[in-house]
């Protein structure tokens, strides 16, 4: 901002500037930032940020991340991994009883979930795991489960 507009050419020739006799304008007369948030700001922290302070839970050591990596996949996007020309080409062999294979492994997926419907249509699905609800339906409409390494 430019310097003639600043609130401070307005406290020209006034002693204390606005910022009062006694008490004085001090440097950080309360400590910088959340300083004394245990001391003499207890009452703000524990008013307005409780639980602040302190720990929750257990501490897991050596935790690695790809123990707990498992993406998944629901129903409804299930045939969206296969090209379109290779899902035109499942409708028509699916008269003649040959159902495509669709590995959900190769797409970067773990677990198939069982969100949404499938089409009437049999399918092998291959992943690492399915839930139950997702085996129940791919078994309706006459597919398989292949369980994958």
């Amino acid at each position: 901002m430019v310097s003639h507009l600043k609130k401070n050419r307005k406290k020209r020739g006034h002693v204390s500037a606005g910022h009062g006799r006694v008490g004085k304008h001090r440097k950080h007369p309360s400590g910088r930032g959340n300083a004394g948030g245990q001391h003499h700001h207890r009452i703000l922290f524990d008013k307005y940020h409780p639980g602040y302070f302190g720990k929750v839970g257990m501490r897991h050591f050596h935790k690695t991340k790809q123990m707990h990596h498992c993406p998944t996949l629901n129903l409804d996007k299930l045939w969206t991994l296969l090209p379109a020309e290779k899902r035109v080409e499942a409708q028509a062999k699916a008269a003649e009883g040959v159902a495509p294979i669709i590995d959900v492994t190769k797409s970067g997926y773990f677990k198939v979930l069982g969100k949404g419907r499938l089409p009437k249509q049999p399918v092998v699905v291959r992943a690492k795991f399915f839930s139950r609800n997702a085996e129940n339906k791919i078994k309706a409409v006459g597919g398989v489960c292949e369980l994958t390494a």
